[in-house]
């Protein structure tokens, strides 16, 4: 097997489902301002995030059920009426193993067209 058809990536490499609604999910500018919200305060509500951000409080609900979809953040356990949100365990690891798989894909192409142009170079020579 050639080294192009190894490398190949395949659909089935990883899980799109799991993927997708992630990437879409953080491509918005104010998701990812509530992820770092959770990320430095653990939990969070809508009460506290209207506070922080110029949105009204419908939006922010519509923001975190996105979120919540995309299986980023999850309902705390919380003392009286007040719902309150964190980031779910393991979140991000379909993502990460996207990522971490394609960077490493990309590396390796470089790396042989890096070794193509010099062995033209020194071929010239």
């Amino acid at each position: 097997m050639s080294e192009v058809s190894r490398s190949r990536v395949h659909a089935d490499d990883y899980d799109e489902d799991a993927v997708g609604p992630v990437f879409a999910a953080l491509a918005d500018p104010t998701r990812r301002l509530m992820i770092q919200a959770l990320l430095r305060d653990g939990t969070t509500s809508v009460p506290r995030l209207s506070a922080e951000l110029p949105i009204t409080r419908q939006a922010i609900a519509k923001h975190l059920a996105t979120l919540d979809d995309a299986g980023l953040v999850e309902r705390a356990p919380a003392s009286g009426r007040e719902v309150r949100y964190r980031l779910r365990e393991g979140a991000l690891e379909s993502a990460n193993a996207w990522l971490t798989g394609t960077e490493a894909a990309w590396g390796r192409r470089l790396a042989r067209l890096k070794g193509a142009v010099e062995r033209s170079e020194s071929s010239k020579r």
